[in-house]
């Protein structure tokens, strides 16, 4: 399983761990990602989605069915159909 989120797309990003002595290697900076599930009232079904928790706070703030419609206008594929 990927380590993306369904609804903004983010993933994991690489950077360089820098130690005391100004080393540098490589390392993977992972999104805080959640596996949730949603009810969305306006089609009336349970949904379990993988998000990061920023587009969780989102969906908080705005709702489930508004966050997705707001996301695929955007153009993102959410795998979900509305």
């Amino acid at each position: 399983m990927s380590r993306v989120c369904q609804l903004t797309g983010k993933k994991p990003i690489v950077g360089n761990h820098v130690s005391h002595s100004n080393r540098k290697t490589k390392r993977r900076f992972l999104p805080n990602l959640l596996k949730k599930r949603f009810y969305i009232p306006e089609l009336d079904k349970w949904v379990t989605l993988k998000v990061s928790s920023s587009a969780l706070r989102s969906i908080n703030k705005l709702g489930v069915y508004a966050f997705i419609k707001k996301q695929e206008s955007k153009g993102i594929d959410t795998g979900i159909k509305l």
